[in-house]
């Protein structure tokens, strides 16, 4: 149980830290973080847990690397669906704590969006399905490159959690105009049970893409990767 609770409060502090950065402080009055500093906030919560619990449960913190590493032949499929199920109770529980923050603001409007993901309408820039689609799909396939990369036994030592946190950071640069970003089922399923309505309307497109992406990027990195024979 203790791999399962470090990847609850991994994803927890995900969560909290990367949306709640989104809904209290990206366009706080005068002062706020913007785009940067969202993207920041997502890659630093990344970074800190993987130094805090990598070495106790990997610090997947997303059922999209979960899947990635066991496509990837690093992970036991037996511990895919306790792993998502932690996941998913993490960002749920970091969701309701960010809706009780935000909501004892005067004016607080949930429908806005709550950092949820979305296309068309609520794509942030207009950005349509396909476009989010790709955008996701491709992102997650990078990402999960990088994961494989930065922890395979013949890269640098030590590096792992700059890099992946890092590539974070530079993946929500890139997307947060297109999706919001996702990448991770969990981080958007957290959010869009509370914004409800179009949030979880949309939310099949954020489990879909992500893990597409996850197998292909196993797959590229288990082609490009593999030691010679």
């Amino acid at each position: 149980m203790k791999k399962y609770s470090a990847e609850f409060i991994g994803t927890f502090w995900l969560v909290l830290g990367g949306c709640g950065s989104a809904v209290l402080a990206a366009a706080f009055p005068d002062v706020g973080i913007g785009l940067l500093g969202v993207s920041l906030a997502f890659g630093l919560t990344v970074l800190t847990m993987a130094v805090a619990i990598g070495h106790i449960s990997g610090c997947h913190l997303n059922p999209a690397v979960s899947i990635g590493l066991w496509a990837g032949g690093r992970f036991q499929a037996k511990d895919l669906l306790p792993y998502i199920i932690a996941q998913l109770l993490g960002a749920i529980v970091a969701g309701g704590i960010l809706y009780i923050i935000a909501s004892g603001k005067a004016g607080f409007d949930v429908s806005a969006g709550f950092a949820s993901n979305g296309y068309g309408e609520h794509s942030p820039g207009g950005y349509s399905l396909l476009a989010v689609l790709v955008t996701e799909i491709v992102m997650t396939m990078m990402f999960i490159m990088v994961i494989l990369g930065a922890t395979d036994k013949r890269a640098p030592q030590g590096l792992a959690p700059i890099a992946i946190g890092l590539c974070l950071t530079l993946i929500h640069l890139i997307s947060i105009p297109v999706s919001n970003t996702s990448v991770n089922p969990a981080r958007s399923t957290g959010v869009a049970l509370f914004a409800g309505d179009w949030a979880l309307a949309q939310l099949w497109l954020f489990w879909v893409a992500p893990i597409i992406g996850a197998i292909l990027g196993a797959f590229i990195y288990r082609f490009i990767g593999g030691e010679e024979g």
